[in-house]
């Protein structure tokens, strides 16, 4: 017996095998159960979405020996015919291979003739915006107005192809690309009954590259089938699609949240090693960057469909701050669009991640100062870019160390949030709240509503955890969703930060120095930074 591929082995026979389209399934369904029978439909969609499969299960629904419903019987002999592809009243026409006017008319002539077999005539035209001008003319009039005994179904990919004069004469049904997470449970559920032992991360690359096509899924899947000798397994699977191991690009990320321009170069010479294509590296990185905004946003998603290492997912979303993630994600997306022009493809990349790396936003340690402009100035005109001012020395209360925040219950916080040691998102829970009051090991928080959908019980958690371990007994710890009285520890980061960026600034404004480059080369100061600067 010879083989059948899985994308006709498990192509649906009834609509209630379909996967996805219930929109289509369910307008077709009703017509069908109440005889409300239109005489042309046409089914849009990109390939593999399943047009031609509802067209057939459509007119199996109208040709079956037991009557016209939504549930077609499969046994009789007009189903079966239908299914092997040999039922004399379904006429499928390739319309890229039948352009001609002729091929058209000739299709027509026997439109009037009444069924051999069935209860309807049923013409399915595949690719139907592959006809020609004046075959859509010769087709128009017995569009319109065909026998009661014949339907049009019509499959297209590129509907903006068709003449008007033609989408006004059918109902018209728009199916969607299927969504990954649909795609690779419908693989698993094949590979579970045709006994292939998988891994689910395999399934998931196969899903993902099928792009919304459940007919290219099942190709690429029984591609993975052979190509693993009967086992579809991540590393198989990514070495036939060509793809490269995510873990790399996560490399590549925890160099960015680093800082070490010196590591990220030479992953992306081991990377080279492997011959990759830089546009999926910058697509796979795309997609975890997504991912990881996804979770900061929103932490519980991190359970969602679709998301795979969980864990590893929630470490990267507390190792980089969410400004960085989206101006990766961004400089990533305008790389990615102008790959294709960098004279050399690695070099191109190298440069996306170069560029993540100076454009991101660095606190500095050390004293600096740039005088230079990214091209030439004009003559007798120099612009000094940045200027990095010593900070001012406030004058300090008694009773008060230097930097010390004020005294009270936003101060105590403020200092034991750093004795915690916390890390990622636990530590901005800590610091976006608010210390109430405080009764020994009775912690009462606050929290604005915005940042409470934030963080989740499972974070609330970890920030009980390093109290009880600082103190050394057992805390309660409530929270209070509301406006906040005093200010959070971040608040007080930010007003410090604030009032050393203005005392810098005035600082250089009145500097004899700065002022006389100024005056002797028409200068302008573009930005100034302290040296010092908050790191608690």
């Amino acid at each position: 017996m010879s083989y059948q591929v899985l994308a006709r082995k498990w192509r649906p026979r009834t609509f209630h095998e379909l996967v996805g389209q219930e929109h289509v399934v369910r307008a077709l369904t009703n017509a069908l159960d109440r005889q409300r029978l239109h005489h042309a439909f046409l089914f849009t969609g990109t390939r593999g979405v399943g047009k031609t499969t509802i067209a057939r299960i459509f007119a199996k629904s109208l040709n079956c020996e037991t009557g016209v419903s939504s549930t077609p019987c499969g046994e009789c002999g007009a189903c079966r015919e239908i299914d092997a592809g040999r039922f004399v009243d379904l006429i499928e026409v390739d319309a890229a291979s039948r352009t001609k006017v002729e091929d058209t008319r000739e299709l027509l002539e026997n439109v009037q003739y009444a069924p051999n077999r069935g209860r309807f005539k049923v013409y399915l035209i595949d690719e139907v915006h592959m006809l020609s001008s004046h075959s859509f003319n010769a087709l128009l009039k017995t569009l319109e107005e065909p026998p009661p005994h014949v339907k049009f179904l019509l499959a297209t990919t590129d509907p903006q192809k068709l003449p008007v004069t033609v989408l006004s004469r059918c109902l018209q049904f728009s199916l969607k690309r299927l969504p990954t997470a649909l795609i690779a449970a419908y693989l698993e559920k094949v590979l579970a009954e045709e006994n292939v032992p998988c891994q689910g991360a395999a399934v998931r690359l196969i899903a993902r590259a099928g792009d919304g096509s459940m007919r290219d899924a099942l190709s690429l899947l029984d591609q993975a089938i052979a190509f693993g000798a009967g086992r579809v397994e991540q590393a198989a699977v990514a070495a036939m699609l060509g793809s490269i191991d995510r873990r790399r690009v996560v490399g590549l990320l925890e160099s960015l949240a680093a800082n070490e321009a010196s590591t990220l170069l030479r992953q992306v010479a081991e990377l080279d090693e492997m011959a990759p294509d830089y546009a999926a590296v910058l697509a796979e990185l795309l997609s975890l960057l997504q991912q990881i905004a996804l979770i900061q946003a929103v932490p519980e998603a991190v359970s969602a469909d679709g998301m795979a290492e969980p864990d590893e997912l929630l470490r990267l979303a507390g190792l980089l701050p969410p400004e960085d993630v989206q101006l990766f994600y961004q400089i990533a997306l305008l790389g990615r669009r102008d790959l294709p022009l960098s004279p050399e493809a690695r070099g191109g990349f190298e440069m996306v991640l170069l560029r993540m790396l100076c454009f991101r936003p660095v606190l500095l340690e050390h004293p600096t100062v740039v005088e230079s402009s990214p091209q030439a100035p004009a003559p007798g005109r120099v612009m000094v870019q940045s200027i990095a001012a010593p900070t001012p020395v406030v004058p300090v209360a008694a009773g008060e160390s230097p930097g010390s925040p004020p005294p009270g219950p936003d101060a105590e916080w403020s200092v034991l949030v750093e004795q915690l040691g916390l890390s990622g998102m636990a530590k901005q829970l800590a610091l976006n709240c608010a210390l109430i009051a405080r009764d020994g090991a009775d912690f009462h928080l606050a929290l604005t509503p915005a940042h409470a959908q934030m963080f989740p019980k499972t974070i609330q958690e970890r920030l009980r955890a390093a109290l009880e371990q600082h103190v050394g007994c057992p805390i309660k710890l409530r929270f209070q969703i509301g406006d906040l009285a005093v200010a959070t520890p971040e608040d007080q980061r930010k007003q410090r930060r604030t009032e050393r960026q203005q005392a810098a600034v005035e600082h250089a404004e009145q500097d004899p120095h700065v002022r006389a480059i100024k005056e002797m080369f028409d200068a302008d100061i573009t930005a100034i930074r302290p040296l010092e600067d908050d790191h608690q």
